[in-house]
């Protein structure tokens, strides 16, 4: 996975990613008598920093969900491996745990604001996704009128094939460009296994420090996944070298390539004023069997 920043390791990739700042150029209009007709090109938000944060070992977002309402506790979204007491293991699900984690709000060009403070831990796991989601001390009115900030919404659509992405990283304050090549039904990586998970094209070579932050689909300006992890080395289906898996049973390795969990269910898991409901309709995040204490 794309794990936390590890010393030298992490400072030379950085140095050898290739970090892109601009949304991909709109097509050639067309020559000749086809340019009086020329459709109109789909409408893309500006992706910038505003909404994302940096963890001491991660990246992260403020998100929203649909249903969100500005009075409403507000919620930072990293992932399951970022969680602060380690990861969780292969089919734990930790709900509902106190936390004080602080998170660094960034300005639209990255700059810091100030900080927010978590108060618990609402839903960690890193079985069928790698997702923790935190409740924070203040509500989203209260961060809007203190940092001028705006939360990201959850989309509740599916990710699309082909779709232009960000992946926008608050601890490298850099954000990654490229497109959704496709979905893997099952990636595996060491004793986790995570399903129906965003393969990026090669643009998007994320490092250690990564980790947690929100893809951006640049047409709706939505979260559309979390971005997680890539295979650094070439193994086969080893920490930091996942595999994909098909509904065969066939296993294939691709170096270099990135991956990113979807979130689009996630809205349906969250009822009035965030609170979290396993038992929701149309919910799929994996349920506790325990709660870790």
């Amino acid at each position: 996975m794309s794990r936390p920043l590890v010393g030298t390791l992490a400072t030379a990739a950085l140095g050898a990613a290739a970090l892109l700042t601009a949304a991909a150029p709109a097509g050639a209009a067309p020559v000749g008598p086809a340019a009086h007709h020329k459709p109109t090109p789909p409408r893309t938000q500006a992706v910038d920093f505003a909404g994302t944060v940096a963890l001491n070992n991660c990246s992260g977002s403020i998100v929203k969900m649909p249903t969100s309402q500005p009075n409403d506790p507000a919620l930072v979204m990293t992932n399951g491996h970022c969680l602060e007491t380690g990861m969780p293991a292969a089919g734990e699900v930790i709900v509902d745990q106190p936390s004080s984690r602080s998170f660094t709000v960034l300005d639209k060009s990255a700059g810091n604001l100030g900080t927010l403070t978590a108060t618990k831990v609402v839903y960690s796991t890193m079985t069928d996704t790698d997702v923790t989601l935190y409740q924070t001390g203040s509500t989203y009115a209260q961060i809007e009128q203190k940092y001028g900030i705006k939360p990201l919404e959850v989309s509740t659509d599916h990710p699309t094939k082909g779709a232009a992405i960000s992946v926008v990283s608050g601890y490298w304050k850099k954000t990654y460009n490229c497109s959704v090549d496709g979905f893997a039904p099952t990636v595996k990586e060491g004793d986790w296994t995570w399903k129906d998970s965003v393969r990026y094209t090669p643009e998007c070579n994320v490092i250690g420090g990564t980790s947690g932050s929100p893809v951006i689909d640049n047409a709706t300006g939505k979260v559309t996944a979390i971005n997680n992890t890539i295979n650094e080395n070439g193994e086969r289906c080893t920490v930091n070298n996942p595999c994909e898996v098909d509904e065969s049973g066939n296993v294939t390795v691709h170096q270099g390539i990135g991956y990113a969990e979807e979130t689009y269910t996630i809205p349906k898991c969250f009822g009035a004023g965030n609170k979290l409901d396993l038992n929701g309709d149309g919910c799929t995040l994996p349920k506790p069997s325990g709660v870790r204490r």
